[in-house]
């Protein structure tokens, strides 16, 4: 009897062995997955939030894409006629994306300049904030703690075109 047990118990800790090492794989190739997809060093996550968040929000260039936090509110800003999130994007998400993941609400607005077409502004502002959303929910947030809202045209004559190429991400209250 005795060795019967022995045998099966060997069983358990192959299977829990085998479960644990594709459970390593599986996030290593996740990881590097997510990271071609977005530009973002995965290490990176863990020491720049508080840098990013205390720093002063810097200029927008008119030809870069950039991220800053000011306020608690991660606003991204595109290049003219991109997509495509700024390095840093995950860092500067980082109190964002926790908060999702404890149970609160995130507001993803988009907005867009007013020169050129104003329906391609739109789908352009609405392609940005798909990008911000599908970087949070790679980053394991839950596509149900995430309102998209419609894209608005900044008319605001005081601000410049490269301030209103951005997507706004705010923690629902």
């Amino acid at each position: 009897m005795s060795s019967q047990d022995n045998d099966q118990d060997i069983r358990v800790v192959a299977v829990v062995l085998i479960a644990t090492i594709l459970l390593a794989v599986g996030l290593a190739l996740g990881m590097g997955i997510h990271k071609a997809r977005s530009g973002a060093a995965p290490a990176a996550v863990v020491s720049a939030p508080a840098v990013e968040a205390a720093a002063p929000a810097p200029a927008v260039s008119a030809g870069d894409a950039s991220v800053v936090v000011d306020n608690g509110v991660v606003k991204f800003y595109f290049a003219s006629g991109k997509a495509e999130l700024a390095s840093g994007a995950l860092d500067a998400l980082s109190e964002a994306i926790a908060a999702a993941k404890g149970g609160k609400r995130l507001v993803l607005s988009g907005f867009h300049d007013a020169t050129g077409d104003p329906t391609m502004n739109a789908e352009l502002a609405k392609q940005r904030a798909f990008s911000v959303r599908d970087a949070l929910v790679g980053a394991g947030v839950a596509e149900t703690s995430l309102e998209l809202k419609k894209p608005e045209q900044m008319l605001d004559s005081t601000g410049s075109n490269a301030e209103a190429r951005r997507v706004e991400v705010m923690i629902a209250e």
